[in-house]
């Protein structure tokens, strides 16, 4: 169950200029009911910015993940409104574990340093320091921040791949769909018509026994997320997530 918190990080896309954002979505995966929440949050003041995503389960979740909490958070700098990570921190908690990743970006050194940590009963015993394959700039929150930047509207329907770090499971690699004209449909059967921009986020790692996760994205005339969906997964049918606040 715990996989749907990755769900959360796709929602935290926002096509707005603003100073502080507050949003919040519920999970839920087929017959199971609900699963989840998860809330977002970007504040800016200056040419700093802070994006944090809050998720825990709820329910039977609670229950079958030992109640599961994972919590995302960037921090960096913004230059000709876009943002640019210097620090990435990833905190998940379950039962009496609890596992801690901290990426930090050395924009002089182009590289990116690693730590891992794992705790048990509060007590550390793991400590791994590394660096990664690959230099970016992004991170998986600010990646889906910048979009408006990285994706406006006059971009062409079709497949784009992007580099994130916090996605290293897939070498860093994050791929977007627009979809055609005679594609539309397909969302709108699934997320609803409206006013909304549709496209499609690609997640290469194993979600309810699927390699390769496809979520379809609606995102509404504020710039916010509406609804997400991945599509008929193994045993419960689909995982949705859709904006309460």
């Amino acid at each position: 169950m715990k996989k749907y918190l990755l769900v959360g990080l796709f929602l935290s896309i926002s096509w707005l200029d603003a100073r502080v954002l507050d949003v919040k979505y519920k999970v839920k995966f087929g017959i199971l009911g609900e699963l989840g929440v998860s809330q977002a949050h970007l504040e800016t003041n200056g040419n700093r910015y802070k994006i944090s995503i809050d998720a825990k389960a709820t329910g039977i979740a609670k229950t079958l993940s030992k109640n599961r909490k994972e919590m995302h958070l960037s921090e960096g700098f913004i230059r000709n409104g876009r943002y640019y990570t210097q620090r990435y921190t990833i905190e998940v908690e379950y039962g009496e574990k609890k596992r801690e990743k901290i990426y930090t970006v050395d924009y002089r050194k182009k590289t990116v340093s690693k730590i891992s940590k794992k705790y048990r009963k509060g007590k550390l015993t793991s400590n791994v320091e590394s660096t990664l394959d690959f230099f970016g700039t992004d991170d998986l929150l600010t990646l889906y921040f910048n979009l408006p930047t990285l994706l406006d509207e006059k971009s062409k329907p079709g497949l784009y791949v992007f580099r994130a770090i916090g996605a290293e499971q897939q070498d860093g690699k994050v791929e977007i769909r627009l979809p055609k004209p005679e594609q539309v449909k397909k969302y709108t059967d699934t997320l609803g018509k409206g006013a909304y921009r549709y496209l499609t986020a690609i997640i290469y790692q194993k979600i309810f026994s699927s390699n390769k996760g496809e979520l379809m994205i609606a995102i509404g005339k504020d710039g916010i997320t509406q609804k997400a969906v991945l599509k008929d997964l193994v045993l419960f049918g689909d995982l949705t997530a859709e904006r309460i606040k």
